[in-house]
């Protein structure tokens, strides 16, 4: 581990070093590309800085150990600093677990209602106001592309785009089917039921990802606007849906003011469809036996279930459960994130050491 350690304080004195340069400074894109490489270092040169401090407090604690006035002072210090050093061990070896190079990235979000009808409609609407409640207490923001209303509320679709850092390494495990058990506010003689819900939660393909998209590949189709967009979004026709022919992937956008605004956002949305596309097929041939245990990001899987009942929620791929529903449901997901981040990063190590 301390060859691994060392090779990426070097790597980031280096790249320290080229930034103060002016042929580097003047050349924006190679100063982006350094500017990003450190920020990716960053976490676990400090954690390694103050992993040599420590051992070499201890080293210097131990003479003072052999002082006849300072010993014993010197063993109760010795002892926190032994267990300091064991603590920054754990930190170092999940900081050096290899980063999914998408963590930092926004997140796109589909929410559809499954099964259920009516009511699987309005769950997806409860979703969609915890993952935004969420997105706002983490002081990200979020914009809506595309929304179908469902007959009795809630939405039988919505897609929306969550901006912040690292916002996908936060949400990247929502992928699923959703469950909800409770008495719908639709249901007349009081009847507990289950409905479902599916997310898919992808990363934004942003300029640094290459996709190349051939314009002859695609059919733009124009037409009215239902969608809530302000005043004026449902007299003109400004919504845009873009069919990519060769995988028939289809995107519509129709939230946005003009019809320039929609094609732009659907353009880029299509951009990061095709990239989780790529994304799937990698994982494909990495092979089941490589792949995160928390879960494939399949929407026929189910990963959790509220009941409302209960005021409880599980999530089946890890056991965890709490009795929460209703602080869940207004965006408290920090508990069972970490939960699922803490599992993932056990399992990464586990797969390290066998490997």
């Amino acid at each position: 581990m301390i060859e691994r350690l060392e090779a990426t304080l070097e790597k980031y004195e280096f790249l320290e070093q080229e930034l103060t340069k002016p042929e580097i400074l003047s050349d924006i894109k190679k100063t982006k590309e350094y500017s990003k490489e450190m920020s990716s270092l960053e976490d676990i040169v400090v954690c390694y800085k103050k992993y040599k401090r420590v051992l070499e407090d201890i080293e210097n604690t131990k003479e003072m150990v052999k002082d006849s006035e300072l010993g014993e002072m010197a063993k109760e210090e010795l002892k926190l600093l032994e267990e300091e050093k064991a603590s920054l061990d754990q930190e170092l070896e999940i900081l050096l677990i290899p980063k999914d190079p998408n963590d930092d990235k926004n997140v796109v979000i589909e929410i559809r209602g499954a099964a259920g009808g009516d009511e699987a409609n309005i769950f997806a609407g409860d979703l969609f106001r915890m993952y935004t409640r969420y997105a706002e207490k983490q002081g990200f923001s979020y914009q809506v592309y595309n929304s179908v209303d469902g007959t009795a509320g809630g939405f039988s679709q919505i897609e929306f785009i969550i901006k912040g850092k690292n916002a996908y390494s936060l949400l990247k495990y929502e992928s699923g089917s959703h469950r909800v058990q409770r008495v719908p506010v639709t249901e007349a003689n009081g009847r507990l039921q289950t409905s479902t819900a599916t997310v898919l939660v992808m990363p934004e393909a942003d300029d640094d990802i290459d996709i190349q998209i051939n314009p002859n590949d695609l059919r733009i189709d124009i037409y009215r606007s239902s969608g809530c967009g302000g005043q004026g979004v449902n007299t003109t026709d400004s919504a845009v849906r873009i069919t990519h022919l060769p995988t028939n992937t289809v995107v519509t956008c129709q939230n946005e003011r003009s019809q320039i605004q929609n094609k732009e956002q659907a353009m880029k949305v299509l951009k990061t469809r095709l990239y989780e596309l790529e994304l799937q097929k990698q994982l494909e041939e990495v092979g089941a036996e490589r792949r995160s245990k928390i879960g494939s990001g399949d929407r026929a899987e189910k990963i959790r279930t509220y009941n409302y009942p209960q005021n409880r929620v599980t999530d089946h791929r890890i056991g965890f459960t709490t009795k929460n529903l209703d602080r869940v449901m207004d965006g408290d997901l920090e508990d069972i994130i970490n939960a699922l981040i803490q599992e993932d990063q056990k399992m990464k190590l586990k797969g390290e050491t066998e490997e």
